[in-house]
């Protein structure tokens, strides 16, 4: 036997002399509790011009490894008492905790995108009605304007003056609010003082010309009220929203002077019609029996106005045509949730000022 031979180590797996390019690993069980993986020779790729900027997707754990080998375990260290995960296992992950206090419906518009909603929204989406009556309040102050209308319109003219300013004040500010805009002094001055010029003209044209001074001057403030929403630098739908509501509020404003155009004893009935026709639908009754009590208090009424003026069981009808037309004054008052304020301005003056168109072509009729 050769020196060569005598000290070249015997492979006993494959009988091969030893080659010292090749890693030996011990076989047999050893008490070393380190991890030795095992490390075999890999066959090198052809390299590219891209293998540097290549992405190579990360070894998680719990995968195996390329080179055949078992992965590692984690290297965190844990604190006393903490539970170690097995070394082969994936640690599952933790649920999330669930906040302590639950957050609001609904947030800010400016951080998750959710608009809010308005309280009309809401009672749709709960099932509840968005038509909320404007109540005895404002029905007991509503017989209260109708009242002072009716001692104006036996007295005179002028006497009625005072509080049909009143009513055309509150059916401004109570129209802009029930559309939703609000504050706007511009538009509510502007209606006003289309009712104002209205009364003027009338009480200089006399009452054989309220139907020309109405509808002259409600085409005057429309074209007034067109060319100041042209000059006005706001955006074209605000524009828009202004231009309706400031002509829808104007062209109330303008119809309530029809009360110093129409006959007084009209007048005093239609007033006292309204007042008996909120009280009575102010009282909480079934939908139904409430109208056909309302209507009944209204033909009531005028019954017993038209007794004290010259129309006497005529005032039925008129009264009757003035309460139909109130309870549509009450149902715009009343739509799409309102808050106090449009009960208290909207709620009083609409079912008065609705009724005048019926107060002056009734009253014509029937004088």
């Amino acid at each position: 036997m050769s020196s060569d031979q005598q000290y070249q180590p015997y492979d006993p797996q494959g009988g091969q002399p030893y080659d010292p390019h090749v890693t030996q690993t011990w076989e047999g069980q050893t008490w070393d509790t380190q991890y030795q993986p095992t490390v075999q020779p890999q066959a090198q790729a052809p390299v590219s011009y891209g293998a540097d900027t290549a992405y190579l997707a990360p070894q998680g754990y719990g995968q195996q490894p390329a080179t055949g080998g078992h992965p590692l375990p984690p290297e965190t260290p844990y604190g006393y008492g903490a539970q170690v995960p097995a070394p082969y296992e994936a640690a599952a992950p933790e649920a999330p905790q669930a906040p302590d206090e639950p957050g609001p419906a609904y947030s800010s518009p400016t951080t998750s995108g959710n608009t809010r909603i308005t309280d009309a929204q809401r009672a749709r989406a709960e099932g509840r009605s968005p038509i909320i009556e404007p109540g005895m309040q404002p029905a007991a102050l509503t017989a209260g304007l109708g009242a002072l209308l009716a001692v104006g319109a036996a007295v005179g003219p002028y006497a009625l003056l005072v509080p049909l300013l009143l009513l055309q004040g509150l059916t401004a500010a109570g129209w802009f609010r029930l559309n939703g805009m609000w504050p706007a002094r511009q538009g509510i001055a502007l209606a006003f003082l289309g009712g104002i010029v209205a009364d003027a003209v009338l009480l200089t044209a006399g009452r054989e010309h309220a139907a020309g001074a109405i509808i002259g001057t409600l085409g005057v403030w429309v074209l007034l009220t067109l060319v100041l929403q042209l000059r006005s630098h706001a955006d074209p739908d605000e524009r828009m929203y202004g231009l309706m509501a400031t002509v829808a509020s104007s062209a109330l404003a303008i119809l309530a002077a029809g009360n110093l155009g129409a006959e007084p004893d009209a007048v005093v009935v239609g007033a006292v019609a309204v007042a008996a026709t909120v009280l009575a639908r102010a009282v909480p009754l079934p939908g139904p029996v409430s109208v056909v009590v309302a209507l009944l208090a209204a033909a009531g009424g005028g019954i017993a106005a038209g007794g004290m003026t010259g129309l006497g069981s005529s005032g039925a009808l008129l009264g009757l045509g003035a309460g139909v037309c109130a309870m549509a004054g009450l149902r715009v008052a009343s739509y799409d949730y309102p808050s106090r304020f449009v009960h208290m301005t909207a709620g009083v003056a609409l079912p008065l000022t609705a009724a005048v168109p019926a107060v002056y072509l009734l009253g014509r009729a029937l004088a």
